[in-house]
């Protein structure tokens, strides 16, 4: 596919490093008993493990036993699993809830009742972020992806950053990582990379130095009402950075983003990224020899082989390497690192092949839940792997967002021949909303487009039909939020 360019002159490490960090003190729980409801997630695990770090006595609650758990538990951080019991430790100063926690959980209803602090998972992320150079990656598509691909760049080029992302990647040590409270050889406050978030305008609760937007669309519409409302969101978040003199950075889309909106009157020095060629940082992606190569200011900064399929990987793992750049690292560095990311699980990850007669048919599993995300991982698979056919097993996550979002999901399929749908995956909603539409109405519409569409429940039922379905030479990639990833396992043969 080519060689690894660095162009000769841009290869030092960048003029542009910005490494400030919070003017207020980095958050102190030494010898503090600390509670954490729903500890069993990557990212609340995380934030368990980076508080154990700096003193803090941690313990906690899950519904069930995982591998996260078990190593918690390992580490000196007991968990328990009687939720319902509402019980909580008699020594509690502090009791950190997950974002799933509902508000009449039990043992936050008991905190309540002691009246003991009660956190939530993106407040105590913010305090974190206190007195380190705190870097939020926003967006309505692609966070995980482009925060695990620059923790993987930034611990190749020792910077030893701290960080909690929202999707297992074993190349990185899973979902989170404590890292350095001081870069290594600089003497500069340490780096703690996050995902924000915009459901319930959680990221307002961030404490960034640095920060990237990668895109803006209509989504959360149960709490936002419009998009109006959710550029406003985006451009309250961007308020957050400090001004240009004191490090505030912001990468901003130039192609996606409401940038006109969202960076209307901020300090912080601002840059967008986009593959136009009026972007400040321009992208350009090959997808015949899937190259990368990364311009500023008119000059080729770097190219590289992308490591993941589809023009909106090749947008991340860009985004990935200026804000690595911003940090500090040499551009030699940036360009080797960001080609040995092997992607993280769930996004675009290739399963493997099941051997049927006649041929083979190609696995990939994705989280995508958004129209948006649907559209660009088809058509990156179609491109990328050139299947006969593309067989396309969606979950809907949430009734909610399949209702103010139906025509857009009917439109995302274009590129897939085949389309099964599952029920809706239920969370958060209400009984009200669950009532109002089903996965039969994006299976009818879907049909009206000529699309070849089916409802079926259970999984195992999707199982049997995709017996049938596929052929050789098929690709089949199951998507969604909740757990449909379990069909793709079970059509392999796996647990």
């Amino acid at each position: 596919m080519g060689k690894t360019v660095v162009k000769p002159g841009r290869a030092k490490t960048s003029s542009r490093s910005t490494r400030a960090a919070s003017a207020e003190p980095a958050w102190d729980v030494a010898g503090q008993n600390l509670y954490f409801i729903g500890i069993g997630g990557c990212g609340m695990s995380g934030l368990a493990r980076m508080l154990g770090a700096r003193g803090g006595r941690c313990s906690g609650s899950d519904q069930t036993r995982s591998d996260l758990t078990d190593a918690l538990d390992r580490d000196g951080m007991p968990v328990d699993f009687d939720q319902e019991s509402g019980q909580l430790p008699e020594e509690c100063d502090l009791v950190v809830a997950s974002a799933a926690i509902r508000a009449d959980h039990p043992q936050l209803l008991e905190a309540q009742r002691r009246g003991l602090t009660v956190m939530h998972y993106a407040e105590a992320l913010g305090r974190l972020m206190l007195g380190r150079t705190g870097v939020s990656i926003a967006g309505t598509h692609g966070k995980s992806t482009t925060t695990a691909t620059l923790a993987h760049i930034l611990i190749q080029c020792g910077r030893d950053p701290s960080f909690v992302v929202g999707a297992t990647c074993a190349q990185i040590g899973g979902g989170a990582r404590t890292g350095s409270a001081v870069q290594p050889g600089s003497g500069q406050p340490g780096i703690l990379l996050g995902e924000a978030c915009e459901f319930n305008r959680s990221f307002h609760h961030h404490r960034p130095t640095i920060a990237a937007v990668l895109n803006v669309e209509e989504d959360h519409l149960d709490i936002y009402g419009s998009l109006d409302a959710i550029i406003e969101a985006f451009h309250e978040f961007a308020a957050l950075l400090p001004p240009r003199d004191k490090g505030g950075y912001l990468l901003i889309g130039h192609d996606a983003a409401h940038r006109g909106q969202v960076a209307a009157g901020l300090e912080c020095a601002v840059e967008t990224i986009g593959f136009s060629t009026q972007a400040d940082w321009v992208v350009h992606f090959d997808p015949h020899s899937h190259r990368v190569s990364l311009s500023h200011g008119g000059e080729e900064v770097a190219s590289w082989v992308a490591p993941m399929p589809g023009e909106h990987n090749a947008y991340n793992s860009a985004v990935a390497c200026v804000l690595a750049s911003r940090l500090g690292c040499a551009w030699e560095r940036i360009v080797s690192a960001v080609e040995s990311f092997a992607g993280v699980d769930r996004r675009l990850q290739r399963l493997g092949k099941r051997a049927i007669p006649g041929g083979e048919v190609i696995v990939y599993d994705d989280y995508g839940h958004h129209p948006t995300e649907i559209d660009a991982t088809l058509r990156a698979l179609r491109a990328h792997e050139r299947p006969s056919r593309l067989v396309c097993v969606f979950q809907p996550h949430q009734h909610s967002r399949t209702r103010f979002l139906l025509e857009q999901f009917a439109t995302s399929f274009s590129s897939a021949d085949v389309v099964i749908v599952p029920h809706i995956y239920f969370v958060r909603d209400s009984e009200a909303e669950k009532q109002r539409i089903s996965a039969s109405d994006l299976v009818d519409r879907l049909r009206q487009r000529g699309v070849q569409a089916m409802h079926l429940y259970p999984f195992e039922a999707i199982v049997e039909q995709l017996e049938n379905v596929c052929r050789p030479g098929d690709l089949l990639v199951v998507m969604g939020a909740g757990p449909v990833w379990k069909v793709a396992r079970q059509f392999l043969g796996r647990k």
